[in-house]
């Protein structure tokens, strides 16, 4: 079977394969790709107070301002996904378990902004995590490595097509030149 047959047949059921899961990947990476310009996705940074970048508030202080935001639901260090330090902003954002961010200043141990941080989710959507862990490695896996190939063997027929395309102008051109050569004698 020729090369050409075999990538169509390829193209063919391979887009119907990864379908699903890559119109999920897609989705969720262009919400990802626009979280810094859209406040529901991902809470845009505060400032802290200007100054140094060495923290004035002990981490115990910052973790205690965050504590304070109930809807948070901080009451220990365990129930804490991640702080994030912004040394250059004067802040640390605290991100709870159920994806709450709580923003508070370096040098007052004031909580500057509580918001709903959906980024953390979209990501896990994208890459498939969100479903199950084995559905990560089992499907959406799988699927992005069909995806490279459909794009391999895309470009491999674009390209087959095109010199194709090219060799039969350039036929075309050389016999109506030869017409054109021999009609004029």
């Amino acid at each position: 079977m020729k090369s050409k047959v075999v990538f169509r047949k390829i193209h063919y059921w391979g887009a119907i394969i990864v379908a699903l899961p890559l119109v999920i990947m897609i989705v969720a990476g262009i919400l990802l790709m626009l979280k810094k310009d859209i406040d529901w996705i991902q809470p845009p940074s505060q400032k802290g107070i200007e100054g140094s970048a060495v923290p004035v508030a002990s981490l115990a202080e910052l973790f205690a301002a965050a504590k304070s935001v109930d809807i948070a639901g901080f009451t220990t260090w365990s129930e804490l996904q991640r702080a994030d330090f912004k040394p250059g902003k004067g802040i640390v954002k605290f991100v709870s378990e159920t994806d709450w961010e709580v923003q508070v200043d370096t040098h007052t141990a004031e909580v500057l902004q509580v918001a709903k941080r959906r980024s953390d989710l979209i990501e896990a959507i994208h890459d498939g995590s969100f479903f199950a862990g084995w559905v990560k490695i089992g499907v959406f896996l799988p699927a992005g490595i069909i995806l490279l190939i459909l794009w391999l063997t895309g470009i491999y027929l674009f390209v087959v097509t095109e010199l194709a395309k090219a060799r039969k102008r350039a036929r075309r051109a050389y016999a109506d030149g030869s017409r054109d050569n021999s009609t004029s004698s």
